[in-house]
């Protein structure tokens, strides 16, 4: 992709995620969804809990909230103790992201910056994780620089976690493809595939892979708004029922691969800036 091509999708990307930004409201953190995230011991079999069960403790640590759109992430991640600095291309996504933080009282704890990560200028060694909730499958054509990028504002050794879209079974795809559900989506993203996984492998040497979303891609049916604490409690039970057949039957090895989202995480190799193009 030349320079101008790139460009071009970057007004596009943005332009997308502005439109999404008014379509939101400004809100606190539920107390029960704060309670949910901050247990001892999050739930594997929910992938939105599983993440903060592998970061840990976040007190004191510098997260990298990559494409943070709205802001739901990164107010969420200080409230749990960690300094964010949030990064999207969208204007309108950062605006609505700043004053998410002010509602929910984490404005100090947040920083927000506006520009694509191709650019972005971030001191080396910054940051103890670095968070993308489904970003690498809108950066197709540059991730192998943007994943330069990220290991360079690691420090060495941070924890690097993505939750992505993925497809490893073509004929599965063709099959949710048929069923008609409407998603919005930007003109260039797909689910990232094994070869993109593989280059995330390269930046990540232990990196480990834990497949989501089998039968509980049906949460737009029993979550309003994906919303699990607004959710009545037979809906709850039944997406909680859901999740640990998903959780079993991917765990296998012969249907794991049938998962719809995947959990990426490990730790970072240091990637001298020399390296960046």
């Amino acid at each position: 992709m030349d320079s101008q091509q790139l460009r071009t999708t970057w007004v596009n990307e943005a332009e997308f995620f502005d439109r999404e930004a008014e379509r939101h409201t400004v809100e606190p953190i539920n107390r029960l969804t704060l309670a949910r995230y901050s247990a001892a011991r999050p739930r594997r079999r929910f992938k939105e809990e599983f993440r903060f069960r592998i970061l840990g403790d976040l007190r004191g640590k510098r997260v990298l909230d990559v494409g943070c759109g709205d802001g739901r992430n990164a107010v969420l991640l200080a409230k749990l103790g960690a300094r964010v600095t949030g990064i999207d291309i969208s204007p309108g996504a950062i605006r609505f992201a700043q004053d998410r933080a002010k509602a929910n009282d984490v404005a100090d704890s947040v920083n927000f910056i506006c520009s694509p990560l191709e650019e972005a200028n971030i001191p080396d060694g910054s940051f103890d994780v670095i968070w993308g909730d489904c970003i690498l499958h809108h950066l197709l054509a540059t991730l192998e620089d943007v994943l330069q990028r990220l290991s360079t504002w690691a420090k060495p050794g941070a924890t690097m976690l993505f939750s992505e879209p993925v497809n490893f079974n073509n004929t599965l795809r063709r099959l949710r493809l048929k069923i008609p559900i409407v998603t919005e989506a930007t003109p260039d993203e797909r689910p990232l595939e094994p070869c993109e996984i593989r280059l995330v492998n390269q930046f990540l040497p232990d990196m480990s892979l834990r497949f989501y979303s089998l039968f509980t891609r049906v949460d737009r049916f029993l979550l309003p708004g994906f919303n699990y604490e607004r959710a009545s409690l037979p809906r709850r039970a039944t997406f909680n029922a859901l999740a640990m057949i998903d959780y079993g039957l991917l765990s296998l090895p012969l249907i794991q691969n049938m998962g719809g989202y995947a959990i990426v995480h490990g730790h970072s190799r240091q990637i001298a800036r020399s390296a960046l193009r």
